[in-house]
C-alpha cells in the first residue's frame, strides 16, 4: 500500500514535498541493507560464490564501468545521480527472493530463490523512494530508471493505441515514448522521440487527409517549420526547447490517439 495521509493530502505537511538527492541515497541504504539483510542476493553472493563470483565490486566495475562504488552501504552517501541510478538497475539484474533456507552454525544457508518475486519486490520498493524524488522516477519492468510522465498526462502515455499496423505505428509510438522517458535532461532524445512520433504521423496522413479535409496540413506545422523533421535555413529554432520538446512530444501523442480513434471509427462504420 502507497497512499498519502492526511495532512500529506490537505497539504498540511510542509515536509512532504519532494526531496534531493542526498534523502534519496539515504532511503535507498536501508532497503538496500533489508534486502541484503533477508538474503535476497545471496544467490549472486555470500560465502559462497553465485552468479556475482567472489568479488562483487569487480562485477559492478565490469558492468558498470565505474570504479569505488562498493561496497555499497559504505561508498553509497557520495554517489552522484547517475552512480545511484547505475547501481539500483545493477541490483533489480541480480536480485532473487530466497525461498528456502537452513540454519548452518552462526547464519542462514540459503537453497532456492525466486528471481520473479525478488524482482518485484524490490522494484516495489525502489518505486516507492523514486517516485518523490525531484520530478519523479520509476524502475521499469526492464529494470530501467525512467521519467515519469509529467502530472496530469500519465493516463495518455500510459494508454494503450487501438490496434492498426505494429511495424508502423504502435512499436514505433512505444519506442518514442520509451526514449523520451529515458532522455531526463537530454535534449536530443527528446528531439528524438518528437520527430519519430511526426514520422508516424506522416505515415497517417493519407488517412488522416480522408477524414479531415485540407486541414490536416496544420497538424504538420510545427515539426516542418521548427526543425524537427527538416534542417534547413528556414526553420525557426529561437525556442526554449526543454520546454518546448515537452509539448511537441504530448502533442504529437495525443494527435496520434485521436487520428487512430477516427481512422477506427470510419472503418467500423463503412459497409
Amino acid at each position: 500500500m502507497n497512499r498519502k495521509y492526511y495532512s500529506n493530502r490537505t497539504g498540511r505537511n510542509p515536509e512532504a514535498s519532494r526531496y534531493e538527492l542526498p534523502m534519496l541515497v539515504k532511503l535507498f541504504n536501508a532497503v538496500y541493507l533489508d534486502f541484503l539483510k533477508n538474503g535476497y542476493f545471496s544467490e549472486n553472493s555470500g560465502e559462497v560464490p553465485g552468479k556475482l563470483g567472489a568479488d562483487i565490486e569487480a562485477q559492478m566495475f565490469i558492468d558498470l564501468k565505474k570504479p569505488d562504488l562498493g561496497p555499497i552501504e559504505e561508498k553509497c552517501n557520495n554517489y552522484s545521480e547517475d552512480d545511484l541510478f547505475d547501481v539500483i538497475e545493477f541490483l533489480y539484474d541480480y536480485v532473487s527472493k530466497p525461498i528456502e533456507r537452513r540454519f548452518l552454525e552462526y547464519e542462514y544457508d540459503y537453497q532456492t530463490f525466486d528471481r520473479e518475486i525478488g524482482k518485484q519486490e524490490f522494484r516495489d520498493s525502489m518505486n516507492k523512494l523514486l517516485c518523490d524524488y525531484r520530478e519523479g522516477y520509476e524502475l521499469s519492468e526492464k529494470g530501467e530508471i525512467l521519467e515519469f510522465p509529467e502530472q496530469g498526462l500519465e493516463d495518455l502515455v500510459l494508454e494503450k493505441l487501438p490496434p492498426y499496423d505494429p511495424k508502423n505505428v504502435e512499436q514505433r509510438v512505444e519506442s518514442a515514448i520509451l526514449k523520451f522517458r529515458r532522455s531526463r535532461s537530454s535534449l536530443d532524445g527528446k528531439y528524438d522521440a518528437v520527430r519519430d512520433l511526426a514520422a508516424v504521423l506522416e505515415f497517417l496522413r493519407p488517412q488522416i487527409k480522408a477524414l479531415i479535409s485540407s486541414d490536416e496540413s496544420d497538424l504538420f506545422q510545427i515539426a516542418n517549420k521548427f526543425g524537427i523533421r527538416h534542417h534547413n535555413d528556414e526553420q525557426k529554432q529561437d525556442y526554449d526547447k526543454a520546454i518546448w520538446y515537452n509539448w511537441m512530444f504530448y502533442y504529437y501523442l495525443a494527435t496520434i490517439h485521436a487520428c487512430l480513434k477516427l481512422i477506427k471509427k470510419a472503418e467500423n462504420q463503412s459497409p
